[in-house]
């Protein structure tokens, strides 16, 4: 999946799966190559040896997703506000965020600052369009570069000419570090987000996106739909309709109020097998020992999670599927 490569909205509405990657295959991710399937003596490119687990001997990876909008200048700019959402963001490996506002990637590059201000090695990744005006909302990946490879070519915006989405999904591919590349797990997410007030549309159109994600052609089972989607599974039309995909957050609130679910994590529990039946939502009033007025002005929303096991079929010595 490279930029040019860009989900049709009519696959979204059902007519049919994104298909690419028929003839070619993606060979390896921090720097990419596509050769032919059918190239004689084609190998992989060399790797440098893995750990058998990752830092600190842990075996699985979290995957979390927050609404922490309005993400901007004034609220990153707020040192105390700034270091909670550090906080935060340093319990989990990898994030799907919504809501950031601002013409340019330089609110992220800003919270970042107060992540890493510990010694992490945090990055993020978004749609590279993101600093074309006008300014509008939009959402990111933010991941520890010690657990997880980003293939930076694969994030884009699900192409949405027609206008359907308030915010077109954002797509990208992702593997864990530590195993050998062979057995790293290896997955797509799909971050989402969706205004409660058009979430019955929403919801069927995302079911679309993602059949389409997960048959892209590319063989990659594993895909990850995450962030506000703005229903629970009992309001979630076409998308709660999917065969087999579990909603990872079930019979809980999700905002800060405590009123409403409206952000999980969606995943085929047949083909991620590498779920590591833990999930839930962080109560940040009281991981961060706050009054609910100042978690509200931290984020209207709280984070979701779930974690994986850092083996492909969640176990050490599972050989990859070829795509």
């Amino acid at each position: 999946m490279v930029r040019t490569l860009k989900l049709l909205m009519l696959m979204a509405l059902g007519a049919g799966a994104w298909y690419a990657y028929t003839q070619y295959q993606v060979r390896g991710w921090e720097n990419i190559k596509i050769e032919p399937r059918s190239a004689p003596g084609a190998t992989s490119p060399s790797q440098p040896a893995a750990s058998a687990t990752g830092p600190g001997g842990r075996k699985t990876i979290r995957i979390a997703a927050a609404n922490f909008g309005p993400l901007n200048q004034a609220k990153v700019g707020k040192a105390q506000v700034a270091g909670r959402l550090a906080q935060i963001i340093r319990q989990h490996d990898l994030w799907a965020l919504q809501g950031i506002e601002h013409r340019d990637p330089a609110v992220l590059v800003q919270l970042l600052e107060a992540v890493n201000a510990q010694g992490r090695q945090y990055d993020f990744a978004t749609a590279p369009h993101v600093g074309d005006e006008p300014v509008r909302q939009y959402g990111a990946f933010v991941f520890d570069k010690d657990t997880i490879q980003v293939d930076r070519r694969s994030v884009v915006e699900v192409e949405d000419p027609g206008g359907r989405f308030s915010h077109p999904p954002l797509v990208g591919a992702f593997r864990a570090r530590g195993p050998a590349e062979k057995e790293a797990f290896t997955f797509t997410l799909i971050n989402v987000h969706t205004p409660p007030d058009r979430a019955a549309k929403e919801a069927d159109l995302l079911a679309g996106v993602f059949r389409a994600v997960r048959d892209d052609g590319r063989g990659e089972d594993d895909v990850i739909l995450l962030g506000e989607i703005g229903v629970d599974e009992g309001h979630g039309g076409e998308l709660a309709r999917l065969p087999n995909v579990k909603w990872a957050i079930a019979g809980e609130p999700t905002t800060t109020r405590g009123s409403r679910q409206l952000d999980n994590l969606l995943f085929d529990r047949r083909a991620t097998r590498e779920f590591a039946l833990r999930s839930g939502v962080t109560d940040l009033m009281r991981e961060l020992n706050v009054p609910q007025r100042e978690a509200i002005e931290i984020s209207e929303h709280l984070p979701v999670w779930a974690e994986f096991s850092i083996y492909e079929g969640g176990q050490a010595g599972f050989t990859a599927k070829s795509p």
